[in-house]
Formats: structure tokens, C-alpha cells, sequence
């Protein structure tokens, strides 16, 4: 019985393909049950959920170094310098910048600086434990809107063609939304956007909190905005159950909220600034008003807004398009209120180190090596270190911050990180190529009869460790993809006359 059970207009008319080339982990630890395991076979019982152990862990540790398990993104490097590593992220393979032709520059590691964590200290250089200190992350909105600020972003999607205009711009440093008519859905509400941050608040008791906000005034076909910024202890990730985050993404969603569940202040009252229907001023939640986040290890600044309109189904289109509503706020203070116990740092996330590396110009980002290091010699290069002798720009990983960071030459230019996942990631990534399904097989077989107390099993697993050997060396032999013709015509290269 053939393997193929869509025919071949399925196939091309579909989205899977050359998934031929591989089969499921599901797939692999089915058939080593059904080829190893019975009666009369090398393993005469063990658990599935041992076998799918086995299989993870074999699928793991050969996506490393035999598999093809590098991914790729690709991204403009912002004015911060910084790329956030990806959720599956291993190591890197190869990290470059392409240029207007596509080719790919190899950006180079560099070890002689770092990020680390700056300490707050006083004027004497004593360790600072503070209070009454702001926390939070560009709340000010003087660099792009990027994490940790995260969004329902209006491009995510659309229902009709006057929300394909709404945005969440950054003019002049202003969190700004700007609003449409949910024409066909609600004629008068348009719909709900959210942007929120993470906080670390460890150790603290409240936070005073503080913006600057400007709802939206009443006007022709226009009752107003609403406009909100508070406090909560659950990820607008997480907390759907109104249509809070994305608003009327089916049919079945009920009526969307601007309330999640925000935190209590010490007064007893719900954790959040307001203004609505043209309101412009500076809220605060200060004193018995402040938020108690006792008991809370993080918690998540959310900013809500909305508008509403007068405008109803016989509204004529062109109307409901011309309508724009705009909320906007600055100027967030988030403030912790009691004395920290632990160590803390007086820059943020942003050492002096860093700071300085991004805002000069290493010499290994000048063509002619004009700067400090050189020039007193005259421009000569004696002693130059080759691990500079580039000018493709150079990188380091934190680690302790799960970023890359950039030498200033790569702002603005388009990074290409290549890098190795452990193909655990998600359900679609754990397959197999069936170049190397039998040194899967020969894996698991391994690791069950080297775990187990058996003494029959015991004197097999010498073999199978073998065996497993060469099924991965076959396997690498494999998925080396090497093609005579491909080979010979680089070698070519190498009869190349050169002339002295």
C-alpha cells in the first residue's frame, strides 16, 4: 500500500510541499514501537511515554549537528542596536547584514565589551537600596514603539474599509490611536486597541503610577474617546474572555471590554487612570490611590483606548471613512513606593558600557583606520589585530538580557541571524528527514536498553551504541547533500592560472 494517499491536484494545489522528504515524530515512535517492541523482539515491553522521551531527546541532540535545524530571521536594526533573540533560539550559525544586491556581509563577534549590570550607587560609591524610584521601559516614548511595549496592532487585522485605516503612530514622542468606525459591525464604536508592558515587581509593595493623556472632544458624528492606562496581574495575552485584546475576531465574541482585570490601590479601588470625551491633563494614582502589587512577581502596565461615534448603519460610507478619532498619551511614571532589598540598577537595561560602544565608532567600522589607535602611528597597521581587519561591523549575544547587540555602523541596515533550534519547538518542526530515520530508530533503541536494570539488556546496548554510531554517520553522509557535478565545478576554480 502506497505511502501517498492525496492526489497529485491536492498536492499542488496545496501549501505542504516536499514534506515528502520527512515524516512525523509521531510517525517515528509508532513504527519503532510496532518494529522493536513485543514479544520475541529486542524490547520486550516499555512504556510509550518512554519511547516518546527517547525520541524527543534523539531528535534533539541530532538537530544540533546532523540535521538541517538552522532557521533564519531577518530584520531592520532599529536605532536601539538591539535584536531580541527568537523563542527557540540554540546558538547562532552565521549572523550578516545584506546589502541592495541581496549578498550577505558576515558580521563578526566581538569579546571586548558587554552589557552588564550597571549597580545604582551614591556619590560615594556606596551600593544605593532606593525607593521611590520610576521603573518601566521607554515610558516616555522617546524610541520606537518595540518590545517590551507590546500591542494589538490595527495591521494584525481588518473588518471593513474604515478600520484598514486605524494606527498606532509615534508622532513627535506621543502614543497616538487613531480610530474608524466598526462600519457593519458596531456603527458606533470603533474598535478596542490595547498596548502593554511587563514589569518586573519583585519585592515591591505599590506602585504610584502617573500620565499624560488627551481623549478625544465630541464633533460632527463624534461623541467622544475613551482612553485608559492602569494596572493588572494577567498578560493581555492571556485574558480574552471579552473580546479584550482582539476585538470581534469572530462572530461569536461577545460585546469587547476596556477593563481587565485591573490590581486594587490601597484604598480598594480599581488600579487605573481615565479620560474621556476631551479630557487633556496629568492623572495620578498617588498615595492611599497607589496600586498594591504585594504579592505579585510581575505585572503588566495596559493602555485601552476607543471611540465612539453618532453615526448608524445608513451613515453613507464616504462619512464613516472621513471620521477619525485620536486618543493619546505621554509622560508615564510608573513608581515604586517601598525600599528595594535586592540590587538595582540605576540605567535600566542600558549598562555605560553599552552605551558608550553604541554611540562611537569602533575602528573595526572605518575603512581607512583613521582613529586614535592608529593615526599616532602615522596610518600604518603594524600590529593591527585580524579579528578586526573588517568593516562589515561586528555584534555580542547577552545572554542575560536575551538580546544581540550592534556595533553603530548596523543601524538601519537588514540583519539576517541564522540560527540553530532544537526542532522541539512547535508540533510542525518535530519531523524527521528519512535520511536519517533509521539512526532515530538505532538512537531510541540506545537509550531504552542503556536505561534499563535488564541484564539481557545490559549486553545489547553495547551494540546498539554502535550501531547508533553508524546509522548518524550515514545519516551526516547523507545530509551532507554533496553532488559531484556542484563539487566539480568549484574545483575548478582552483586551476585558475595566476599570473605574478
Amino acid at each position: 500500500m502506497g505511502l501517498l494517499d492525496d492526489s497529485l491536484q491536492q498536492y499542488y494545489q496545496g501549501s505542504d510541499y516536499g514534506n515528502y522528504q520527512f515524516i512525523s515524530l509521531d510517525d517515528v515512535i509508532t513504527q519503532f514501537q510496532i518494529a522493536y517492541v513485543g514479544e520475541g523482539k529486542i524490547i520486550s515491553k516499555v512504556n510509550k511515554l518512554d519511547i516518546a522521551f527517547h525520541a524527543q531527546r534523539a531528535l534533539q541532540e541530532l538537530s544540533f549537528d546532523t540535521f538541517k535545524s538552522t532557521k533564519a530571521q531577518e530584520i531592520v536594526v532599529p536605532a536601539s542596536l538591539q535584536m531580541i533573540l527568537p523563542h527557540d533560539y540554540v546558538n547562532y550559525t552565521k549572523i550578516s547584514w545584506s546589502d541592495s544586491a541581496g549578498i550577505k556581509h558576515p558580521l563578526y563577534p566581538t569579546s571586548s565589551t558587554s552589557n552588564p549590570f550597571s549597580v545604582s550607587q551614591d556619590v560615594d560609591g556606596n551600593y544605593v537600596f532606593p525607593s521611590n524610584f520610576a521603573i518601566g521601559v521607554n515610558m516616555d516614548f522617546s524610541d520606537p514603539l518595540q518590545p517590551p511595549w507590546l500591542a494589538n496592532t490595527p495591521a494584525s487585522s481588518h473588518y471593513n474599509s474604515s478600520t484598514q485605516n486605524d494606527t498606532i503612530t509615534l508622532p513627535s514622542g506621543l502614543l497616538t490611536f487613531t480610530q474608524h468606525v466598526q462600519a457593519g459591525f458596531d456603527w458606533n464604536q470603533s474598535r478596542i486597541y490595547s498596548v502593554w508592558q511587563e514589569i518586573d515587581v519583585t519585592g515591591m509593595s505599590s506602585l504610584e503610577l502617573s500620565a499624560l493623556g488627551s481623549a478625544q472632544a465630541a464633533a460632527t458624528d463624534i461623541v467622544g474617546g475613551t482612553l485608559k492606562i492602569g494596572i493588572t496581574g494577567i498578560s493581555p495575552n492571556d485574558y480574552n474572555p471579552n473580546g479584550y485584546i482582539t476585538v470581534y475576531s469572530n462572530s461569536s465574541q461577545s460585546s469587547p471590554s476596556l477593563n481587565p482585570p485591573w490590581l486594587q490601590t490601597l484604598n480598594a479601588n480599581d488600579g487605573y487612570l481615565e479620560w474621556v470625551n476631551g479630557e487633556s491633563s496629568t492623572e495620578e494614582l498617588v498615595d492611599n490611590d497607589a496600586v498594591d502589587v504585594s504579592g505579585y512577581e510581575k505585572i503588566y502596565v495596559v493602555i485601552t483606548s476607543r471611540s465612539s461615534f453618532s453615526t448608524t448603519n445608513t451613515t453613507p460610507q464616504t462619512t464613516l471613512a472621513s471620521l477619525t478619532a485620536t486618543n493619546t498619551i505621554d509622560d508615564i511614571v510608573v513608581t515604586n513606593t517601598s525600599s528595594m532589598s535586592a540590587l538595582s540598577s540605576g540605567t535600566g537595561e542600558s549598562s555605560a558600557t553599552w552605551n558608550n560602544y553604541k554611540s562611537g565608532t569602533p575602528s573595526e567600522n572605518q575603512d581607512d583606520y583613521q582613529d586614535d589607535t592608529y593615526w599616532p602611528m602615522d596610518g600604518s597597521r603594524y600590529g593591527l589585530d585580524p579579528q578586526h581587519a573588517q568593516v562589515n561591523g561586528s555584534f555580542y549575544i547577552n545572554n542575560r538580557l536575551g538580546k544581540i547587540h550592534f556595533s553603530s555602523n548596523i543601524s538601519g541596515k537588514t540583519v539576517i541571524l541564522d540560527y540553530i533550534s532544537d526542532s522541539l519547538g512547535t508540533d510542525s518542526e518535530m519531523q524527521v528527514h528519512k535520511f536519517a530515520e533509521e539512526a532515530m530508530y538505532k538512537w531510541i533503541a540506545h537509550a531504552i536498553l542503556s536505561t534499563s536494570s535488564s541484564q539481557i539488556h545490559q549486553q545489547l546496548a553495547p551494540r546498539f551504541k554502535k550501531e547508533r554510531f553508524a546509522a548518524v554517520r550515514t545519516a551526516k553522509l547523507r545530509l551532507s547533500n554533496i553532488k559531484l557535478e556542484e563539487l566539480t565545478q568549484i574545483l575548478r576554480g582552483k586551476s585558475k592560472q595566476i599570473k605574478h
